[in-house]
């Protein structure tokens, strides 16, 4: 029981920084880690021995946030106060942090199934068949949002639409 939980540890930093990238805002990135790791530990019991846990911890809060996803757009907008965040470290360069903060813009505008796939194997560097063990999707779907999804993010980046976003004649 130590090791599992020694397992689940190493995973935080990870679930965060995809919580993160998921919410946008680090109390809620946290909250939706907090909740992941308890009902990981509330289930402990169903995880199979020798499998993957950062894929087990990835099911979970992808599934939390699915479910806090549905409660918020059914409840009021909150307005967030104090936003204390300055994003993710970058190197002191003044145009590399607008080009941080221009594809975190692009990222944002991307339809949520683009966007997790997108951050699942981009950012969390995950296989594609771990992606699509995490988001409960086939394969093709998960190449298939990851290919749309860089053609979307490259479009907007470079100021030219893409040829998803093209109409028929």
């Amino acid at each position: 029981m130590e090791n599992l939980g020694r397992k689940m540890e190493e995973q935080i930093p990870r679930l965060r920084r995809y919580a993160l990238a998921l919410v946008g805002d680090p109390n809620r990135a946290d909250d939706l880690v907090q909740d992941c790791l308890e009902r990981a530990w509330q289930r402990l019991h169903l995880w199979k021995r020798g499998g993957n846990m950062r894929a087990w911890l990835f099911t979970i809060l992808h599934n939390v946030h699915a479910n806090s996803a549905r409660k918020f757009f059914n409840s009021p907008t909150l307005v967030t106060l104090n936003n204390d965040w300055g994003g993710p470290a970058v190197r002191a360069s003044q145009s590399d942090g607008l080009e941080l903060e221009d594809i975190m813009a692009a990222l944002s505008r991307l339809p949520e199934e683009q966007r997790q796939v997108m951050l699942l194997v981009g950012m969390e560097q995950m296989r594609y068949q771990e992606a699509a063990a995490v988001l409960g999707i086939p394969l093709g779907t998960v190449m298939s949002r990851l290919f749309r999804g860089r053609e979307r993010l490259r479009a907007m980046l470079s100021g030219k639409p893409s040829s998803a976003l093209r109409k028929a004649p």
